[in-house]
């Protein structure tokens, strides 16, 4: 199973994975990895402090060194680091969808798992319908939502039914009851005294798909 460092933050102390990073990007840009003294000039610190690092880092199974050999670091196979992430995307700069605007490169990173981090649990469901075509989600989306069992008017919220069917759909309060609504004039309006809100959308995710 491969180690997401993210995902088990006391695992390596920030300095750590400093130092694990470097190492990689450096075999990775000539071949062969750095030697102690290296390190220790990159990171403006003694060579005792580096050893300390690499020793580290071998007991807690992410890095490999042959003993007496000046460059034999060697990162272990099942290392994912988090910027080799599947979610984190290059964000290159900014375009115009109206009048067009000067073109500027941007050296940023737009990461779809941190884009959506909320105090709630989050999870993910597939659109499929034309009800909430109105409000830009659209059948095949996907549509990210916060598990709660509350909602304020106008919210779009994931509601099970009493007759048991899920529906995505706008929330209202009414006197009598909630009326949820679509956002499609060729719906009607479902009014019902009765309904669980298991989430509450933040975000819709869309693959284009060219003809």
């Amino acid at each position: 199973m491969a180690r997401n460092l993210r995902k088990r933050p006391g695992l390596l102390t920030p300095k750590q994975l400093r130092v694990l990073t470097y190492i990689r990007d450096y075999r990775n840009a000539r071949g062969y990895a750095p030697t102690m003294q290296e390190l220790a000039d990159e990171f403006g610190v003694s060579k005792v402090t580096v050893f300390e690092h690499i020793s580290a880092l071998q007991k807690k199974g992410f890095l490999r060194r042959a003993r007496h050999k000046a460059r034999s670091l060697r990162l272990s196979d099942d290392i994912m680091f988090p910027d080799e992430r599947p979610t984190r995307l290059p964000l290159v700069g900014t375009i115009a969808a109206g009048r067009p605007i000067e073109a500027i490169e941007e050296r940023e990173v737009l990461d779809l798992e941190e884009l959506f981090v909320s105090p709630h649990q989050t999870f993910v469901l597939r659109v499929r319908g034309d009800s909430m075509i109105d409000d830009r989600i659209c059948d095949g989306d996907y549509v990210v939502a916060e598990k709660r069992q509350t909602a304020r008017d106008g919210e779009t919220v994931v509601a099970l039914l009493d007759n048991g069917e899920a529906t995505l759909k706008r929330f209202y309060r009414e006197r009598d009851g909630v009326r949820l609504e679509a956002a499609n004039p060729n719906y009607q309006p479902i009014r019902t005294k009765h309904l669980q809100i298991q989430g509450v959308v933040v975000g819709v995710v869309r693959k284009y798909r060219g003809k």
